[in-house]
């Protein structure tokens, strides 16, 4: 489990194509304290760290399936490309976002960046079958950020973000057009559901 909260800014080092997509992404983290099989949110997908290393500065290398990748953003992932990481949730960590599982459901496109004093309004349009998950004032992670939602209109959604949140993620770099990783509220989720199974019960 993960917080939304993003801790780390990596790059990726390499990118190699071996049955699945493997990664190398270099990091500020610690590498003494990442364990091979550790959980890593790399633009909010959950991802296991298989390599570590320590030359040229500190880095870990994960795998992403086919699957993995045919289902989120990172197929844009290239040398250079800069990546939101956050490590697992530990017990007794401060909660400062929301429950993030690092499962994306989908991904989100800008449709709208409107600069609003030292701010960036962002206005993203969801896939169909996603929207009724997201509501206003709920929460949302975007890319593994935990954002909160601003407005709903159908399958778009505005967010907010203070200059704070693009300094110390990748957001600073959003542009028109962007695809990123989207990942709805688990509440949510289990209050659709809870809906669902009482609507099939009743009927």
């Amino acid at each position: 489990m993960f917080t939304g909260i993003v801790t780390d800014i990596g790059r990726i080092r390499s990118i190699e194509q071996r049955g699945d997509l493997r990664a190398v992404i270099a990091t500020a983290y610690d590498i003494a304290g990442i364990d091979i099989g550790a959980s890593i949110a790399c633009d909010g997908v959950c991802l296991t760290v298989v390599r570590t290393g320590t030359e040229e500065g500190g880095w870990f290398a994960v795998d992403v399936s086919a699957e993995t990748v045919s289902r989120t953003s990172l197929s844009r992932w290239a040398p250079g490309a800069r990546v939101n990481l956050e490590r697992a949730l530990r017990v007794g960590d401060e909660l400062g976002g929301h429950i993030v599982s690092g499962h994306v459901d989908g991904t989100a496109e800008i449709i709208g960046l409107q600069h609003e004093g030292d701010s960036t309004r962002l206005t993203f349009r969801a896939p169909e079958h996603l929207a009724g998950f997201i509501a206003p004032k709920g929460s949302v992670a975007l890319d593994g950020t935990s954002l909160t939602v601003n407005e709903v209109a159908g399958a778009q959604f505005g967010v907010n973000l203070i200059p704070h949140t693009q300094s110390v993620t990748t957001w600073g770099d959003a542009a028109l057009g962007d695809h990123v990783n989207l990942e709805v509220d688990t509440l949510a989720r289990y209050v659709a559901r809870l809906r669902e199974w009482q609507g099939g019960a009743g009927g």
